[in-house]
């Protein structure tokens, strides 16, 4: 059971649904270059649209910082939007105010509309009450489908579900019944990955995940960092030799919980960090002066697989090597590949996400074969580092009126 009411629990029709959506995409010329963020939001539009509901679509765009800015405008966003929706949207100049007002008040059942973006109320980011109040005045409730934003207390994601009766949309639901399923309640054992440049960036995650997780497998340049504080030499590989000391403290955490941490133990290393650079594939205990660790190797790579395919869920965020750049993608690629066969042989739940993630099982073709894919960066790390969101907690505490 979720803690959090969806759109099975409220009848739309004829109401005005204040539905945040996550519009903040690419756009390259004036023009959308990745609408991925439009279609997840595409089956919840549809959903009250057909049952008679009246959409008020609320987004940010950029970061204008409480100033209109024309670039950050998402009247911009309106002919994507209206072709992958395939109908009209009635656009409003301000979220708030008459200008609003006007475009609400003449939807009828069914209708869709975008209010412009609310980032450009400084009342938006500092969650402020007034703000919210002005926004509650355009709709009967409030429907959430934007976790990629939940990890900010802003009027829009956190303060508007608890001034109107508050529902998660089917990305939200989605989102959150997917997480929940790899690390609240999950089919052990369980293993993460995660990869990456920077041990920094994932202190917190890493110590969360040692406590959850059967197998912790570490990849990419923060793997060198804990190789390092084993005491082999990395050469030249991205490492940060001042946080030896907390790899090693998480090594420890990691062993007291039973959780098996997982470091390379053969590695692809060139002395150029370029495509089809010269390689060998060395033990992590022979890395030259001058080598740089780019790849995780043939045996680290089986290693993982055998572990993989005794598992029944698995959480990923973070290549194992430079990716992007051939034959620097094996391990990652492999892997992905070895998950993705598990996952569609129904033995594995898979979830991924971040940028990188998401990019990396792009390239590896697999990524409609996962089980569940997060377009989200920061909130789907913050989830994954234990923390509670501000727009999942306000969904939970919202009195259904």
């Amino acid at each position: 059971m979720t803690a959090f009411h969806t759109l099975d629990d409220v009848d739309v029709k004829g109401k005005r649904v204040l539905l945040r959506v996550d519009l903040n995409v690419p756009m390259e010329d004036g023009r959308v270059t990745d609408a991925t963020r439009i279609e997840r939001a595409l089956p919840t539009i549809n959903e009250i649209a057909g049952k008679g509901g009246r959409v008020v679509l609320l987004s940010h765009f950029g970061r204008p910082k409480g100033q209109r800015v024309d670039d950050d405008s998402l009247r911009h966003v309106v002919p994507t939007l209206e072709h992958i929706l395939k109908r009209k949207i009635a656009f409003a100049d301000d979220c708030v105010g008459d200008a609003a007002a006007k475009i609400v008040d003449g939807l009828k059942d069914g209708d869709v509309a975008l209010l412009e973006n609310t980032r450009f109320h400084k009342g938006e980011e500092k969650n402020a009450a007034d703000f919210v109040e002005a926004l509650a005045e355009n709709g009967d409730i409030f429907v959430s489908d934007a976790f990629s934003a939940a990890h900010r207390a802003h009027a829009s994601t956190e303060g508007i579900a608890h001034r109107l009766p508050a529902y998660a949309g089917r990305a939200m639901q989605a989102e959150l019944e997917a997480l929940q399923s790899a690390l609240a309640h999950p089919e052990r054992p369980v293993m993460a990955i995660v990869g990456g440049a920077k041990v920094s960036t994932k202190l917190e995650l890493l110590g969360n995940l040692a406590l959850k997780v059967e197998y912790l497998v570490i990849g990419g340049g923060m793997a060198n960092t804990f190789l390092a504080a084993q005491g082999k030499s990395v050469g030249k590989s991205l490492c940060e030799h001042d946080l030896a000391g907390a790899a090693r403290e998480i090594l420890v955490k990691a062993e007291k919980a039973g959780c098996d941490v997982v470091l390379p133990i053969d590695a692809t290393v060139a002395q150029k960090f370029e495509a089809h650079a010269p390689s060998q594939i060395v033990s992590v205990d022979h890395v030259g002066e001058n080598d740089m660790i780019l790849d995780v190797g043939p045996k680290s790579i089986a290693h993982v697989e055998s572990l993989l395919a005794a598992c029944k869920t698995l959480v990923w965020n973070g290549p194992f090597g430079a990716f992007e750049l051939p034959p620097f993608d094996e391990g990652t690629n492999a892997v992905a590949q070895t998950a993705a066969r598990l996952t569609v042989a129904g033995k594995l739940l898979s979830i991924a996400g971040g940028g990188d993630t998401v990019a990396a099982l792009n390239q590896a073709h697999v990524a409609q074969e996962f089980s569940y894919v997060s377009t989200a960066g920061g909130a789907f790390l913050e989830w994954l580092e234990g923390k509670t969101l501000p727009g999942v907690a306000a969904l939970t505490q919202s009195s259904q009126r």
